[in-house]
């Protein structure tokens, strides 16, 4: 296949190891492959005057609004809102909230493109690399469009989720510029805990967390990059954006590998796993007096349990 070279790349590129364990490539397409895809007119939508004729416009050109994360597939409503600069949110760790649309390609080279990132030999090399065994595994991705708002708050995802890959074919040259790429994160010293109760709990699903809880270590601005990692429990990453996407839009090569099957018995939201100062009028930062438990939690033992925490069954 013509992307075939793609899979030699990722199998001989090292392991990059902060913030965690992932493989970054820059000039991941060849020259003349990446400008045949950002300069297509699928990719290059023409500038627009208002949110919905950039709806209008994406649904021309095969676009269809999915259901994903820190975003809602209410798309009028998200139109409307937008428009007015009214607030709109998905978590109770996010400001906002945006819209994902997918691209089905009519054109030659996208349509190749897009059955490449969904082929046995790409996922498979993925699977390869990080040790996991393809046929326990279902695959999902495609090229998609993020607009203004979208937002997910620091995460390491879902025990579900086995890999996950994101390369930005933004067409805009100005693009590494503009508020809408992915974060790469650390906890905060006295946020490491939470990392640890996941560690030291299996059956607990991972969430998402407040940004003050943890500190950018790098940002995938680099067009023509692609950033592939395994889930752990120190894989946080996040997005925020804000930008004109009436110009131009956040877009990338998006996929993941997922476990046919969790363990997963129950998933505490962050508000339940905060230790809380109660003597402070904001309850919104750990108490200095209980060091002593969360250096139990770094041992990884289950000092938390179902009933502890008084959570349903439930996932996110």
């Amino acid at each position: 296949m013509r992307f075939d070279y793609l899979i030699d790349k990722i199998l001989k590129e090292d392991f990059k190891k902060e913030p965690f364990k992932h493989i970054y490539i820059e000039d991941f397409f060849e020259e003349e492959d990446f400008n045949s895809i950002v300069n297509n007119p699928e990719i290059t939508l023409e500038k627009c005057s208002s949110d919905e004729e950039l709806f209008n416009k994406m649904f021309d050109n095969n676009y269809k609004v999915i259901s994903f994360p820190g975003c809602t597939t209410d798309y009028k409503e998200y139109i409307k809102k937008h428009s007015a600069n009214e607030p709109l949110t998905s978590h109770t760790a996010t400001e906002s909230a945006g819209v994902v649309l997918r691209l089905y390609p009519k054109n030659k080279t996208l349509i190749e493109l897009s059955e490449f990132l969904l082929s046995k030999d790409f996922n498979n090399a993925i699977a390869e690399k990080f040790g996991l065994e393809y046929e326990n595994c279902d695959i999902d991705g495609g090229i998609q469009k993020y607009l203004d708002g979208y937002e997910i708050s620091p995460h390491p995802d879902i025990r579900l989720k086995a890999a996950t890959f994101m390369v930005n074919i933004n067409p805009d040259q100005k693009s590494e510029n503009l508020n809408h790429h992915t974060h790469y994160l650390k906890f905060k010293p006295e946020f490491e805990y939470v990392k640890n109760f996941w560690a030291g709990n299996p059956n607990a699903d991972r969430q998402w967390v407040p940004w003050d809880w943890c500190t950018t270590e790098f940002l995938q601005k680099k067009n023509n990059s692609i950033v592939i990692f395994s889930p752990d429990n120190d894989t946080i990453h996040g997005v925020k954006t804000n930008y004109d996407h009436l110009s131009t839009q956040r877009t990338q090569l998006y996929g993941n590998l997922w476990y046919k099957s969790s363990n997963t018995t129950y998933s505490p939201s962050w508000e339940q796993l905060l230790i809380k100062d109660f003597s402070s009028k904001k309850h919104n930062h750990p108490n200095k007096t209980l060091e002593t438990f969360k250096r139990l939690l770094k041992k990884s033992v289950e000092i938390f349990s179902k009933k502890d925490l008084n959570i349903g069954d439930r996932k996110h």
